[in-house]
């Protein structure tokens, strides 16, 4: 059975990166690994993070956009060997399509569009950890994918500046200045 679930956090742990998901209400989250750039790009999106060219996940949502269909929401519907699969859930007229996807691309559609997440209790039972395991400093060495994201933004808000979209500028430096005081 599916259970509506969020994202807790994003940290850096000695097996790699890993996006916690953790269903509403529950003392347990599931370390979902993936690459830095996954994480990356999962952080981005959480962070409404203006590109100047659209990251691969922003260009679905572009076409999706394109062809009137609406992400209704994600599943994390299987753990096999290891290896966690999710499936998107679209709607485009009266159709709903069920696409296959890895969970890292779901999830980080689901952030950009603010689609709920659900995640196969099955999966919890196998793979959560409870909460309360989770130590400071793997919450800590979320600093890491945070600085990056840092830098990506310093990037964009020097080209803003120079073609003096001070709005966006403002908008950006305020985004830097909240992720450098969320991470003191």
């Amino acid at each position: 059975m599916l259970v509506e679930a969020e994202i807790w956090t994003i940290a850096r742990t000695d097996q790699g990166n890993a996006v916690l998901i953790r269903p509403l209400g529950s003392d347990s989250a599931v370390p979902i690994f993936m690459g830095q750039l996954e994480a990356q790009s999962i952080l981005i999106g959480m962070g409404s993070v203006p590109m100047p060219r659209p990251l691969t996940h922003d260009l679905f949502i572009n076409i999706f956009k394109q062809l009137k269909t609406t992400i209704i929401r994600i599943e994390i519907n299987s753990l096999l060997n290891g290896t966690f699969f999710a499936k998107l859930i679209l709607k485009t007229g009266r159709d709903e399509l069920i696409i296959d996807c890895r969970p890292s691309d779901a999830i980080g559609l689901a952030v950009r569009k603010k689609c709920p997440i659900y995640i196969d209790e099955g999966i919890v039972d196998e793979a959560g950890i409870p909460v309360s395991s989770i130590t400071n400093k793997t919450i800590e060495s979320n600093y890491e994918l945070t600085k990056t994201e840092i830098k990506m933004l310093k990037l964009e808000l020097e080209k803003v500046i120079e073609i003096e979209d001070y709005e966006e500028a403002a908008r950006i430096r305020d985004r830097i200045n909240k992720l450098e005081n969320d991470n003191k």
